[in-house]
């Protein structure tokens, strides 16, 4: 199987890695988190003027038509620069609601392609795997439930919420903010979390209740989790392997000791590992193939074998892979995030074990 990416894609990767590479520095996302606001409106103003906000979406909800490949393309870049910005949940979101939304729910993308909104995904209830069907209930076009690890629902636009609908399947409804109550829970990565709970919330829904959409918005949502990661790995082991070469112990650099060179081809196994699975499954997703085994096989590498190969860049890092002034923390909290967002190792083992 080819796992290069064709012309425009490799041109997607190049330019936001460029507008990335440009603008989310270590010393502005620094700058960001002591300011308190929830993500860089410059950076992510600059994404859009880029084109980068719309590239997956549809060309009739104002995109580029990139679809699932693109929207990954982008969120391991994402990952690599660990870049503070809504990108997760507003393209997941976007990506659905650009499949089964109405001409009038597409057409109220615009903002978001243009970097003046941002969407929220409502994917995971209190004590409840990712792969579990939702027990929030939709009755009458109104939702009641609690949602939780909902990043950025107090800044979005909308939340898309999936919720079991009476006499029918699971449908995806979407939500004002303003009507739900939100309960701040802090990230891991340092993103505004929530809880949110609903009691007879008006929904409006997106495609039909008849489970399609939802399993969509799961797969997009594998996706997109397992491409972050994926980059996010990438990211750490390029501060590593940059750090190992130049710091010296012994009048040696570290990378000429033997345990350290075993120790980094290990990290740098896991992410071949995580990426040969992440595009293996966006490539099925795009082409409607069914991708439910590949994308459970990457969010198991993200669950399990990312976050060790995190822990050992934080290793091969000495005290400084513990210091918070140096940008090795932020892989390592977003690792462990995108792990927390799946459900852990375990869970992707039952759901795997479930598929085959």
């Amino acid at each position: 199987m080819d796992f290069n990416l064709d012309e425009t894609q490799a041109e997607l990767r190049a330019l936001t890695a460029d507008v990335l590479g440009r603008m989310a520095t270590h010393a502005r996302i620094e700058a960001h988190e002591e300011s308190g606001l929830p993500y860089d409106s410059a950076l992510w103003a600059a994404m859009a003027q880029a084109g980068l906000l719309g590239a997956c979406l549809p060309e009739e909800a104002g995109g580029a038509g990139l679809g699932p490949v693109g929207m990954a393309v982008i969120l391991r870049e994402v990952g690599a620069h660990v870049a503070p910005v809504p990108a997760l949940s507003s393209l997941v979101a976007a990506l659905t609601i650009g499949r089964y939304g109405t001409a009038e729910q597409r057409a109220a993308l615009a903002p978001l392609v243009e970097g003046a909104a941002v969407l929220a995904v409502a994917l995971r209830e209190p004590g409840a795997d990712l792969s579990d069907p939702p027990a929030t209930i939709a009755r009458d076009g109104r939702i009641t439930g609690h949602k939780s690890m909902v990043s950025h629902a107090a800044a979005a636009s909308r939340i898309l919420v999936p919720a079991q609908v009476e006499g029918s399947g699971v449908g995806l409804f979407l939500v004002d903010p303003g009507a739900v109550t939100v309960h701040d829970m802090p990230l891991a990565t340092g993103e505004p979390g929530a809880v949110i709970s609903m009691d007879g919330v008006p929904g409006e829904p997106v495609g039909a209740a008849d489970g399609r959409a939802y399993e969509t918005l799961r797969s997009h949502a594998l996706a997109g989790i397992t491409a972050t990661a994926s980059g996010v790995l990438a990211g750490a082991l390029k501060l590593t392997t940059d750090y190992i070469r130049t710091r010296r112990q012994f009048d040696r650099a570290l990378a000429e000791f033997q345990a350290v060179t075993m120790q980094i081809a290990d990290v740098y196994i896991a992410a071949r590992a995580i990426d040969v699975a992440v595009w293996s499954g966006v490539w099925r997703l795009a082409e409607g193939l069914p991708a439910e085994e590949d994308l459970a096989i990457a969010a198991y590498t993200a669950s399990d074998s990312v976050v060790r190969a995190l822990y050992t860049c934080q290793h091969l890092h000495g005290g400084m892979g513990l210091d918070v002034t140096y940008p090795l923390h932020r892989y390592f909290a977003w690792g462990k995030h995108a792990a927390h967002l799946l459900g852990g190792a375990e869970a992707q083992l039952d759901l795997i074990g479930a598929l085959v």
